[in-house]
């Protein structure tokens, strides 16, 4: 090889050892320095910075970030009334002291995590144990969160970790004791429901009665202006019949007699045995039996 090869080769080799002694850190990262397997620096402020070529040193990143940590799995809790329930909870958690963290954990955030949810559980626990239903599900929610992360505080700082915020997603009962409640419920709402369904009933049945009481009182007063009316009619009529026959009582016998034969002989099948001479066919015997009366008075 030639000197020129060489020289290339030279500057080749001096810049890669160049850039392996440079690296840029993130503002979202801590960059851990490793100087033969042993932390050496923690470098928390962005930019570019030096450090020896390896395997002298060597660099690790770490996620400063605000991680979350959600409950791993859903472990009944009894409360201060021996009552089972379910509790979802999250917590957010950053690194604050790296040498600490990954002196404990190493540099991988789900070893922590694994670490750290029993932790939680069992502070969790500590605090419900102390507490009714009414108070988890309601009144004293927020004070549990607040007990449950000043509880983390002491073991956080050994993880060198700092707990951000402690929340609880969800408070339900397990699922035995949910389907009871669930068929309580039911049978009191069925309860309820037939109780207004009777009420209603009754409320139906009382006011058919009152309707069909005014149906009787109307259709009795009709009925009675009815009558009244028709008997004033009838005396009316009957004092128009009497006024206008009194002018001519002949002519009125006459007339009562032909309303008797069309009352009687309405149809053709009708069939009466009288005597001919009988004074009920005297208007049909002619005009001379009718007119001897009149000559008389």
């Amino acid at each position: 090889m030639n000197r020129a090869g060489l020289f290339v080769v030279g500057i080749v080799l001096v810049l890669m050892t160049a850039m392996s002694t440079l690296f840029v850190v993130d503002q979202r990262n801590f960059a851990v320095v490793y100087a033969l397997g042993e932390i050496k620096e923690v470098v928390s402020e962005p930019g570019l910075k030096f450090k020896l070529p390896p395997p002298l040193q060597n660099v690790v990143f770490v996620d400063r970030r605000t991680q979350t940590l959600d409950s791993p799995e859903t472990r009944p809790i009894f409360t201060a009334e021996k009552q089972s329930l379910v509790i979802d909870w999250l917590v957010k958690w950053r690194i604050v002291e790296p040498r600490q963290f990954i002196r404990n954990t190493g540099v991988d955030l789900r070893n922590a995590e694994a670490r750290l949810a029993p932790i939680v559980q069992a502070a969790l626990n500590e605090e419900v144990t102390k507490r009714t239903v009414r108070a988890m599900l309601s009144t004293e929610r927020d004070k549990v969160m607040l007990g449950v992360m000043q509880r983390l505080a002491d073991d956080a700082k050994n993880f060198g970790i700092e707990i951000v915020d402690v929340r609880i997603k969800r408070v339900d009962f397990s699922s035995s004791i949910t389907e009871s409640v669930y068929r309580r419920m039911e049978s009191e709402r069925k309860r309820v429901a037939n109780e207004q369904r009777s009420q209603g009933a009754a409320e139906g049945e009382k006011i058919r009665a009152d309707a069909e009481r005014q149906r009787e009182v109307i259709l009795a007063e009709a009925y009675r202006d009815a009558q009244k009316i028709k008997g004033d009619g009838d005396a009316r009529a009957s004092a128009l019949y009497a006024e206008a026959f009194g002018r001519d009582p002949q002519f009125a016998q006459f007339y009562r007699s032909l309303e008797a034969y069309r009352s009687t002989f309405r149809s053709k099948s009708d069939v009466m045995v009288l005597d001919p001479g009988s004074d009920f066919f005297r208007a049909m015997r002619g005009s001379s039996a009718g007119a001897a009366p009149a000559r008389g008075k």
